[in-house]
């Protein structure tokens, strides 16, 4: 079965940004990840990328920053109160971290720690950076009504409601 919209795809992925020796990310030691495709569950170019192909291919590609996480914007800095960090005594400059929002968890990198607030980078960590998988096909299968109702894959890899 080829990958295309409404698949359920499980694979193992490598992400390494151009330029650095080594992978950043990679889940071949682990269990491989589910994504439901053509719902924006993962970047665009990744998304564009596994359309076509089938059960054990490997592959490499690069997505440029624009189909990634996008470019890095300076404008993406803000002041926030320290309370809203679990971990506000230990913060550092450079550090990355998470920050609780109503949207849920987002990266944020620490610029900068004040008495009672910290700067921070809210661009994605990767921003700016073209990135290279390392793509194994592992599963593919269609997508139950279910799934395609909420956007996004259920059961093994996936998402589990409970």
């Amino acid at each position: 079965m080829q990958i295309e919209d409404n698949h359920v795809v499980r694979f193992h992925y490598s992400v390494t940004p151009v330029g650095e020796p080594e992978a950043s990310e990679s889940s071949f030691e682990a269990e491989p990840v589910a994504v439901l495709i053509g719902h924006g569950n993962i970047i665009p170019g990744l998304e564009q990328a596994l359309k076509g192909h089938r059960v054990d291919d490997r592959f490499q590609v690069t997505v440029p920053a624009a189909q990634a996480y996008g470019e890095r914007r300076e404008a993406m800095t803000q002041r926030i109160a320290k309370k809203h960090f679990a971990a506000a005594a230990t913060l550092k400059p450079g550090q990355q971290t998470q920050l609780a929002t109503r949207f849920g968890p987002r990266p944020v990198t620490v610029l900068k720690v004040g008495l009672t607030s910290v700067d921070v980078d809210l661009n994605h960590p990767l921003a700016g950076q073209s990135l290279q998988f390392d793509i194994q096909v592992v599963a593919v299968r269609a997508a139950t009504a279910d799934e395609r109702t909420h956007g996004h894959a259920h059961g093994e890899g996936g998402h589990a409601h409970g």
